[in-house]
């Protein structure tokens, strides 16, 4: 995931379009969504310490694609 985003925003920096920062920030999105609702909807969500581990592993990839792809095609 961490290389598809690097990717798409290597073409974004050549090519001058925001498309890399739409889909990184598209996924963090959908992202909070489910984690919200998986929230709201298990009363002992995420469960386990390993689980735990995950949603925030997951969380940060994802703010940092999103962070990135903004910068980079910000210019």
């Amino acid at each position: 995931m961490i290389a598809f985003l690097m990717l798409a925003a290597e073409e974004a920096k050549e090519e001058g379009s925001h498309t890399a920062f739409y889909i990184a920030g598209g996924a963090l999105a959908a992202w909070a969504v489910i984690v919200a609702f998986l929230g709201l909807s298990r009363q002992q969500f995420p469960g386990s310490q390993a689980a735990r581990t995950i949603v925030i592993a997951i969380s940060a990839v994802l703010v940092l694609g999103a962070t990135s792809t903004a910068v980079i095609t910000a210019g």
